[in-house]
């Protein structure tokens, strides 16, 4: 007959590391929140660096929306 005992450590209820899903989570929400930051600051210096005609003015308005977008977001 087969043996439908528990075989593992999870089907005997071993303890979880709590403290380690939440330090991965936090890390994984703070860098989901900045890479959206950047992404929306890109399409900003893009934008403005299209509307205005010029390359380093379009990096310019990408370094202050990233800096103060990061500054709301810390």
């Amino acid at each position: 007959m087969a043996d439908h005992s528990p075989a593992g450590p999870v089907e005997l209820g071993a303890q979880m590391d709590y403290a380690e899903h939440e330090k991965t989570y936090s890390l994984f929400t703070a860098l989901t929140k900045y890479c959206a930051l950047a992404c929306a600051a890109i399409l900003i210096g893009m934008a403005f660096g299209f509307f205005a005609g010029g390359a380093v003015s379009g990096f310019i308005v990408f370094l202050l929306a990233f800096i103060v977008g990061a500054y709301i977001l810390r």
